[in-house]
């Protein structure tokens, strides 16, 4: 505590004015005291002696009079062993161990150690005394899970250090001191197993920051081949309600290709949440044998949670995300819903009587979201290790506009769009991320040209099927409508994924590009039919047996049995290639 103390004078909302005498600064944690409660806030504007803070808990019960206390602190995260397969609030507060000290109706005011401190960890040393290290340099390990976790000079002390004192290989607890550090003062400086770190300051204790190349493999083949996300890149799915968004993200957290997934629930609809927390545990990861969870941080903040506490929930995932970036781990952050955390800004906003912005979003509302996303990144640390940070955020716009700020303000930062349609919702086509509205920057696991071509004719196939709608099937040519039959088998067979299949719900690379070579040779193929019905029911059939095809289990019996019979039938029906094509068939043929 810094000693600062004030007296509330004006309460609005989750926003309190308050008198205060000393000290204060921006950011800073201070406690409103009501009866025998302290309620958590930070300050998010001075003015002279009066400074606004955001309260994390309802705000029931504080009048005009009552005592705050200022701690002097930022907003901060503890960071260290035991975070992995934990359930946070937005205050880095673990829910499980909150139900019990407070029953299922949480009660403010409760905060608890967000670390278990009598667990034991096994430290083996990797510095010996007389070292020099600096900021983020190791100097042991833990075991984690599956994972080492490394024990790093904590990020705020700056400069360089000598090791004083260094723990043996041994088991320890969280608050044992495990290293003694010297600064060129003669100053010793203890460091424990875990430290805090500000949610609102970037981690940024890394050597080099490297563009974005490698696609993060999801195994969703609409999402890797056609709109990829790179590794320590961003993408963000906007879509209406009931579109399918944290489907989508949960699937995404199962299959992707990274250590570590952190789930932010800023804002989302409380049963939502339920359904991921009763999930996670009982999924099989694949990479370990043991269950999702363990490798996943969930920081929960629902609707029926207070607004300001959906702020800092997006940014204590992202300190965490961070933190284990330095450890040289893939991280993924995945948040759900930013539209929500917007909302909570504006509200804000508007509480201090800021001017208001489009919508009356605050003005500041792009940098905001801007500077989240920046957080992400592939970096390479001191000792040549390379990790990351990929993040991807949901973004839901009322009646499924993407022309409303919130969308059009994360557009601009993030390098895919995945935009999800109501209108393949509603068909039932899942993943339901619009084939002609979604992009994305990044290099994906197949040819850029062979996947524009394929995209093409989905392009194409769609100009026809809205032609259709005017002047009939009887108005279109035999030509525009096997391009249309083309396109729809592309949407049905390859855009299309079956999450409830246990083969189709995730595909790896090496199968997504076999099957996309032999979809391709397909839309390659010239057909002659003799009616638009003879077309249509060749093209129903061959549909249905590239479905199976999908199904079947990979090299197995049944595949190569399907794989035999759609080529017999391209073969008996095909009348040659389409010469744009053959660049892109012909390397195939010759590897074949």
């Amino acid at each position: 505590m810094t000693g600062t103390k004030g007296t509330v004078v004006a309460v609005n909302g989750n926003m309190v004015s308050v008198r205060f005498d000393g000290a204060v600064s921006m950011n800073e944690v201070g406690y409103v005291k009501v009866a025998d409660k302290r309620l958590k806030s930070e300050v998010i504007r001075i003015r002279g002696e009066v400074s606004q803070l955001q309260v994390f808990e309802i705000t029931k019960g504080i009048t005009i009079g009552d005592k705050v206390e200022f701690t002097g602190d930022m907003l901060a995260v503890e960071l260290g062993p035991g975070l992995l397969g934990q359930v946070y609030d937005g205050l880095q507060n673990p829910l499980p161990q909150l139900a019990k000290a407070a029953g299922y109706f949480l009660e403010r005011g409760v905060y608890l150690d967000p670390l278990p401190e009598d667990r034991v960890w096994e430290f083996t040393p990797t510095v010996k005394v007389g070292a020099k290290v600096e900021r983020a340099d190791t100097l042991g390990t833990v075991p984690e899970g599956a994972f080492t976790h490394r024990i790093m000079v904590p990020f705020n002390l700056y400069g360089s250090y000598k090791v004083a004192k260094i723990k043996p290989a041994g088991k320890c607890k969280l608050r044992d001191v495990i290293a003694e550090l010297k600064d060129e003062k003669g100053k010793t400086i203890p460091v424990t197993l875990s430290f805090r770190w500000p949610v609102k300051r970037a981690v940024d204790c890394y050597e080099e920051r490297m563009k974005p190349q490698e696609p993060m493999v999801t195994r969703v083949r609409l999402i890797d081949t056609f709109f990829p996300v790179a590794r320590g890149g961003t993408y963000c799915i906007p879509g209406p309600f009931g579109a399918g968004k944290t489907v989508l993200q949960q699937i995404t957290s199962r299959f992707a290709d990274v250590d570590i997934v952190i789930v932010a629930a800023c804002g989302e609809r409380a049963g939502e949440v339920v359904e991921t927390l009763k999930e996670f545990p009982e999924l099989k990861d694949e990479r370990t044998g043991r269950s999702l969870m363990e490798r996943t941080i969930i920081i929960c903040n629902t609707s029926s949670m207070p607004v300001a506490a959906r702020e800092a929930s997006v940014y204590t995932a992202v300190t965490l995300a961070g933190y284990y970036r330095q450890m040289g781990l893939n991280v993924l952050l995945l948040a759900d819903s930013t539209s929500r955390w917007a909302q909570a800004m504006r509200e804000m906003s508007g509480r201090l009587e800021e001017i208001p912005g489009e919508e009356a979003f605050p003005a500041y509302l792009e940098s905001t979201i801007a500077s989240f996303y920046e957080r992400a990144g592939i970096v390479r640390l001191r000792d040549g290790t390379v990790g990351s940070v990929t993040i991807g955020g949901t973004v839901s716009p009322a009646g499924g506009n993407f022309e409303e700020p919130v969308t059009q303000a994360t557009l601009k930062v993030v390098g895919a769009f995945h935009g999800l349609s109501r209108e393949r919702s509603d068909a039932r086509k899942f993943p339901a991320i619009h084939p002609l509205d979604s992009w994305s920057k990044y290099k994906g696991i197949i040819n850029s040209e062979k996947v524009g071509y394929a995209h093409g004719f989905m392009r194409r196939g769609t100009e026809v099927e809205q032609m259709m709608k005017v002047v009939g099937e009887e108005g279109t040519s035999i030509e525009d409508y096997v391009i249309y039959l083309k396109g729809d088998l592309i949407d049905s067979v390859y855009f299309q994924q079956n999450s409830f299949d246990e083969v189709d719900a995730a595909v790896k690379p090496d199968r997504q590009k076999y099957t996309f070579d032999k979809l391709l040779a397909i839309l390659a193929s010239k057909f002659s039919f003799p009616d638009k019905n003879e077309a249509r029911m060749w093209f129903n059939k061959l549909r249905q047996k590239f479905l199976d095809y999908n199904g079947s289990e990979w090299q197995g019996k049944r595949f190569k049995e399907l794989e035999k019979e759609i080529e017999e039938a391209v073969k008996n029906q095909s009348n040659g290639l389409d010469k744009a094509a053959e660049k892109y068939l012909a390397p195939e043929k010759t590897k074949a």
